[in-house]
């Protein structure tokens, strides 16, 4: 299960990613491709649930987590392993099989 994020809770998501990998899903109530995502993107987060913690930030409410992390665009897979950073996705031409691949590299 995705947990939502927030100025407070982010960093010690990304801490956390020390211990298992983690991606946050950057998303917003009014983006059609981020609300047409989101049900696959869940289900990716299930099928790998064992492997990769799945996190969720809602843009309408986590305009300072999306500062502090740099995002530009929606929606954003940002994806973390050992507390850094490993890579980005952004925009809506992401797919399904781009962030499938990404969640696959994590769990190497």
């Amino acid at each position: 299960m995705a947990v939502e994020l927030t100025k407070e809770t982010y960093e010690a998501a990304i801490e956390a990613s020390k211990n298992k990998p983690m991606f946050m899903d950057f998303w917003g109530p009014k983006c059609t491709h981020c609300l047409a995502l989101m049900p696959s993107v869940e289900a990716l987060a299930e099928k790998y649930a064992d492997k990769v913690d799945l996190c969720k930030v809602n843009i309408a409410g986590g305009r300072r987590v999306a500062m502090a992390l740099k995002v530009m665009s929606l929606p954003s897979f940002l994806f973390f392993k050992d507390g850094a950073e490993v890579a980005r996705l952004s925009g809506d031409t992401v797919t399904i099989e781009q962030i499938e691949e990404n969640v696959k590299k994590l769990c190497e």
